[in-house]
């Protein structure tokens, strides 16, 4: 089914958040699906795997953050006064709406790639709303960051091209031509960033990376951490690895780790989508029935 639309109005700095809502289950729902995406993309992106959420009983939600889609429109790349911070206090302030709204059933969230790291920061925050996390496309971001400052080459999005072939430089996202050439079609994926917008994203590395602050994070959250080991960001699996070991560290006794071997940034449009998302429903289908 197509997407319900709506907005809130972000209580960050007053920006209209643009919203996406899959509601078609064939049954009671038996949990709900919030999804925040990456950088230079959008939340209708998501349609597919929010149309096998609702056929495996879960709601689906999403945004489109600051600065992107629907939300963002003639001013791409801007997050506005309130900056990234802003975006994670509207993932924050959606999923509490959502919790409310549906209160009888457990709430996920699923954060990817810039989407991951403001959910990483959320959980950090306070992870009260949520019965489970799932992060696609992260990282431990301090080390990348650390890695990106000391590499020579492009700065941006095509700076993750590099060990691929380049065909439309947005290889790095899916061994699949046809999902590539669909995202560089896309008028709102892909966009010229501006030049304070992705170091902005690592603001918060530091802080996810302190021992105390992710003790702070209540022992019995759930996460699942999933990945392509080709994704540039996960720097072969390693750095996937180092932030599931962190969490596992600081006490969260529900960690999981999935690589998947050879796959890139997008599992969700990858040659093995449908493996993956069966594998993250299945997650969440054992975690509601914790």
């Amino acid at each position: 089914m197509s997407a319900q639309r709506s907005s809130f109005v972000s209580s960050a700095d007053g920006t209209t958040i643009a919203t996406y809502s899959w509601v078609d289950t064939a049954d009671t729902p038996r949990g709900a699906v919030q999804i925040a995406h990456g950088l230079a993309e959008h939340g209708a992106r998501y349609d597919r795997f929010a149309t096998a959420l609702n056929h495996a009983g879960f709601l689906a939600f999403a945004t489109d953050h600051r600065g992107h889609g629907h939300t963002g429109r003639e001013r791409l790349g801007d997050f506005g006064r309130a900056g990234f911070d802003g975006l994670i206090a509207d993932v924050a302030e959606y999923g509490a709406a959502i919790a409310e709204d549906h209160s009888t059933i457990p709430l996920f969230l699923f954060g990817h790639s810039m989407g991951s790291f403001a959910s990483q920061a959320v959980i950090a925050d306070g992870a009260e709303p949520y019965a489970g996390v799932v992060l696609s496309g992260s990282t431990a971001l301090d080390v990348l960051a650390a890695g990106l400052a000391e590499s020579e080459g492009p700065a941006g999005l095509e700076a993750f091209n590099a060990g691929f072939e380049h065909r439309t430089g947005y290889e790095w996202l899916s061994r699949d031509e046809s999902e590539v050439d669909a995202y560089v079609a896309d008028p709102w994926c892909g966009f010229a960033l501006p030049d304070k917008m992705v170091p902005s994203l690592f603001a918060p590395a530091a802080r996810l990376a302190d021992p105390a602050v992710l003790g702070a994070i209540r022992s019995d959250l759930p996460l699942l951490i999933t990945s392509g080991t080709d994704d540039p960001l996960a720097g072969g699996g390693q750095l996937v690895e180092l932030l599931g070991q962190r969490y596992r560290d600081a006490g969260l006794g529900d960690v999981t780790v999935t690589l998947y071997p050879g796959g890139r940034h997008e599992i969700l449009n990858e040659t093995n989508r449908d493996d993956v998302t069966a594998d993250i429903i299945d997650w969440l289908t054992l975690h509601v029935s914790d």
